[in-house]
């Protein structure tokens, strides 16, 4: 998908804008149709991946509830994805590579080589049929889907052949009707009916079936009228043993077997795990998840966890809105604090004591030892540091 003939694309009618250019592609709902005019000239000009995107987030993330952004330059395509948006792109060994934005706190991305085709689906209605795809080599268009390459619409199923007319089949001649046959003359002496039922014999009507012989060793039965004969009284049974309780009160019996899912770590612990010191000034201890950015937002949190929003301050806007999340650790990082970095654009980087810096990987936790330092870029840098 390197190639200029590559450029050559298909899309579905829709309520989304795209962009097209050459080298990138840029889908936005229809709210920010005011954007689009920029971004038509930046992509037109054959601007790459990152001054599009920031471009797009200059006004930050909150404003912009959705967007879909793809370029490729020397065999790599980046395919960031917001909202109501999904990028499906197939590689080199046939498998596809779905990147989703719908559940996606910031947005999700992907870096792909030797992308053999991509389909960008927005919005969410099904788009029109194969057969309503038009072809198009850049410009600005409303879509509700992209092809590249080009989706080919189904070939017909050919036509049946048609069967040979059958032979007309003859028609024999009718037979003459044959003459009929003299009657004859009825019997005159019918046979007698049957006797009447009132004939039949008494006998067979009253009998009446023999009482069986009871089993032996089977209880006389009891007449329900005879008062002085007692009737059986049936044991009570036996009472339940009492189930054995836990440490919490619950019925061992009762507990399911199944386990819930493990959880991303404690909303809330009744002690810190760690001290946060920023070098803006704010200290900030760490007994529940503690998000850190230029304009925070805790969408993705219950309003159970309560978590802390801490703002930092981005001149240069190297800092995501919403960049890294730290909260006591669960498990094996029990007793601790862990940080996970949440798609920033240009990353987080953390120094342990004793150890080389380390590049944050995007939704991956790691535990912080106290004394580390994280840097989020533009000057701001956060010290792990004992509660105390």
């Amino acid at each position: 998908m390197t190639t200029p003939s590559s450029a050559l694309r298909s899309y579905r009618p829709g309520d989304w804008l795209a962009v097209l250019g050459e080298h990138a592609a840029v889908l936005l709902p229809p709210s920010e149709k005011a954007r689009v005019a920029d971004l038509w000239a930046l992509v037109d000009d054959g601007a790459g991946f990152d001054v599009v995107l920031d471009a797009l987030i200059s006004g930050g993330l909150r404003e912009l509830p959705g967007f879909v952004l793809v370029a490729t330059d020397a065999g790599t395509t980046r395919i960031v994805v917001r909202g109501p948006a999904r990028a499906t792109a197939t590689t080199p060994d046939g498998g596809d590579v779905v990147v989703d934005g719908r559940e996606a706190a910031t947005w999700a991305e992907r870096a792909l080589t030797g992308v053999r085709s991509l389909r960008l689906d927005v919005g969410d209605d099904e788009p029109a049929g194969v057969d309503d795809a038009l072809t198009i080599r850049g410009g600005l268009v409303r879509v509700g889907s992209v092809s590249q390459p080009p989706e080919q619409p189904a070939e017909p199923d050919p036509a049946p052949t048609p069967l040979p007319e059958p032979e007309p089949v003859p028609v024999p001649e009718p037979e003459p009707e044959p003459e009929p046959e003299p009657e004859l003359d009825p019997d005159p002496d019918p046979e007698p009916e049957p006797a009447p039922y009132d004939d039949a014999p008494t006998e067979a009507i009253s009998a009446v079936p023999p009482v069986p012989e009871p089993w032996p060793g089977t209880p006389a039965p009891v007449d329900p009228l005879d008062h002085d004969t007692p009737l059986p009284v049936e044991p009570d049974p036996a009472p339940e043993e009492p189930h054995d309780l836990d440490h919490d009160g619950d019925t061992l019996a009762g507990r399911s077997s199944e386990e819930p899912e493990e959880s991303r770590g404690p909303a809330l612990t009744s002690r810190p795990v760690a001290r946060l010191v920023f070098s803006h000034g704010d200290d900030v201890s760490v007994d529940r998840p503690v998000l850190v950015g230029r304009s925070p937002e805790a969408r993705r949190f219950t309003s159970a966890e309560q978590p802390r929003l801490v703002s930092v301050p981005s001149p240069q806007q190297e800092i995501s809105s919403t960049h890294l999340e730290i909260r006591p650790g669960s498990g094996a990082d029990h007793g601790s604090a862990v940080v996970t970095d949440l798609g920033s654009t240009n990353g987080s980087v953390l120094v342990q004591p004793g150890l080389p810096p380390e590049d944050l990987t995007p939704g991956v936790a790691v535990q912080l030892i106290p004394g580390a330092v994280l840097d989020l870029g533009d000057g701001v840098t956060i010290q792990v540091v004992n509660p105390g």
